[in-house]
């Protein structure tokens, strides 16, 4: 892999942060969208037909590499921190909710956030969470499970069919939290029905968490197509559909589903779909009553 770093890198998103997490079973998707300042919201992004549904408002922050929706795009499993709470999950906890809106349907509390967030399972069985402080969950505990993440990097992309490259660190059993090696980690996935390769790069993408005073934002997407290694400028979030087409968040705010060759997608040349969120200003709305109902 190129270990060019552009200045785009370092000067960072222009735009919102935005980062998705696709339904495994289902062509649908949720967007988390972090900005202005202290403000979150959610979204749920039809990849079928490129409309997007905008959902709650929340002034907190949202981890995303701690949340997950479910294999059916129904549910979503978040983790926040919202400062002084009044019920007993306290300020930060893990919830589930329906996407796109954070109704807590279920609500656990934390001691802070150095927790793992979780995520969906297949098997109903699989109950780690155990029994919530907050609500209860109802039908969903007969369809999915509910397991602890792993501390790792790429949680989310991980649980989507990326793996390490050969040229990836081994960690280090003392790395408890996979933060030694985030720097070096380079992820890949193949472009379903055919050879390229997508790759990402980077501790913000690793952990979708920062940066921190002092620190640059360095997210480095590439496509690899045989002897080509093209730069996926301007994007801050990017996967595969199950069908080949590309996903894309750009730095400036916008998602993209693209289609074609190698060339044509890293150029968005053939951008089919494209819905701009740069523009959004918080604008809580009263959730519908489909979102309280377990």
């Amino acid at each position: 892999m190129t270990d060019t770093l552009r200045v785009s890198d370092i000067l960072g998103v222009t735009g919102p942060r935005l980062f998705v997490i696709p339904a495994r079973d289902a062509p649908v998707a949720v967007v988390l969208r972090r900005g202005p300042t202290a403000w979150s919201h959610v979204g749920r992004w039809d990849l079928t037909d490129g409309t997007y549904e905008a959902g709650s408002w929340i002034k907190a922050n949202l981890y995303p590499q701690r949340c997950d929706l479910s294999p059916d795009g129904q549910w979503l499993v978040y983790f926040t921190a919202r400062g002084p709470g009044t019920w007993d999950a306290g300020s930060t906890y893990i919830a589930v909710s329906k996407a796109p809106w954070l109704t807590a349907l279920a609500a656990w509390g934390t001691c802070g956030t150095w927790t793992r967030g979780a995520h969906f399972a297949d098997d109903p069985s699989v109950q780690e969470l155990g029994v919530p402080d907050e609500g209860d969950l109802g039908d969903l505990v007969q369809r999915y499970g509910l397991a602890f993440n792993r501390a790792t990097t790429f949680a989310v992309e991980r649980r989507r069919g990326w793996a390490e490259t050969a040229s990836t660190p081994v960690r280090a059993d003392h790395d408890v939290w996979d933060e030694l090696r985030a720097d070096d980690v380079v992820m890949e996935k193949r472009r379903p029905g055919g050879h390229e390769v997508l790759s990402a790069r980077g501790r913000f993408a690793a952990f979708r968490e920062g940066p921190f005073p002092g620190e640059a934002r360095v997210t480095d997407y590439r496509l690899v197509d045989g002897a080509r290694d093209l730069a996926l400028d301007g994007a801050q979030w990017a996967d595969w559909t199950g069908d080949g087409r590309l996903l894309v968040a750009t730095v400036d705010g916008h998602l993209q589903i693209r289609d074609g060759d190698a060339r044509e997608v890293v150029e968005a040349a053939r951008a089919v779909h494209d819905v701009d969120l740069s523009t959004m200003q918080p604008d809580p709305q009263r959730p519908p009553a489909a979102a309280r109902r377990r």
